[in-house]
């Protein structure tokens, strides 16, 4: 018996200092801790060599979320380049080759002679008049054979050398006939069309005939009448003519 309660008090023994290790690891508390990176030379002086970062760690691709991530950014398209578009130009003015008349206002310019340089309007008689020089035919000339004509005068006993140049300031009015709201005279516009004449004077009246009008358009030569869709461009001078639909 005796030996019995030997064996009995060393196992309870044993328990007891198990049972007091367990509760003490249980009831430490974990602090906060602070890692601080090491200093170059604090690891020279401790451990005599410098400190060297950890290197990155690759995860390999074993398919899954990881796959499918990297997939999606492989598969991602490439950032599109970006351009600047030019800035557009300006529509291209005819003044070289249009052919002037009466009712076009122009700007004449002598270089060094600002008595003679001055607006002036083409009259019905197709002409424009100056000073010292008078009356310069203009009708059917361009803008730089009208400048030839007013330098070869000017030169002709007024002024040695002149240089001149002539530019349109407003073009000769566009006239308008017919089934439109508001027909008459109006101002023209570079690079007009039928379409916008038609709606500078108030559009087309409930009898109009709306697929093609009537064009009148003079030149020096003589007169020219066609019958042209809405899209046909409009030159100064011409007159257009609305139709009236029969049904």
């Amino acid at each position: 018996m005796a030996l019995v309660r030997v064996v009995r008090a060393f196992r309870l023994s044993i328990l007891a200092v198990s049972a007091a290790l367990a509760l003490g690891g249980c009831m430490q508390t974990a602090g906060p801790v602070a890692i601080a990176q090491p200093r170059a030379d604090l690891d020279s002086m401790v451990y005599g060599q410098p400190y060297s970062a950890p290197q990155p760690v690759v995860v390999a691709d074993t398919g899954g979320a990881i796959g499918a991530l990297r997939n999606s950014f492989a598969s991602a398209p490439a950032p599109m380049p970006v351009g600047y578009a030019a800035p557009m130009a300006a529509p291209v003015r005819y003044d070289a080759s249009y052919h002037l008349d009466a009712g076009d206002k122009l700007r004449v310019v002598v270089y060094g002679q600002e008595g003679l340089t001055n607006s002036y309007a083409i009259d019905a008689g197709g002409s424009i008049t100056m000073p010292l020089i008078g009356a310069v035919p203009a009708r059917g000339r361009t803008t730089a054979g009208l400048a030839g004509e007013i330098g070869a005068r000017l030169r002709n006993g007024y002024i040695r050398e002149p240089s001149v140049a002539v530019e349109i300031e407003a073009y000769r009015p566009f006239f308008i006939l017919g089934e439109v709201s508001a027909p008459g005279q109006y101002p023209y516009v570079p690079n007009m069309t039928v379409e916008s004449a038609v709606a500078i004077a108030g559009g087309f009246s409930p009898r109009a005939k709306r697929d093609v009008v009537t064009i009148t358009h003079t030149e020096a030569g003589g007169a020219m009448r066609a019958m042209v869709p809405l899209g046909t461009p409009l030159s100064p001078g011409d007159t257009v003519f609305v139709g009236e639909r029969w049904f």
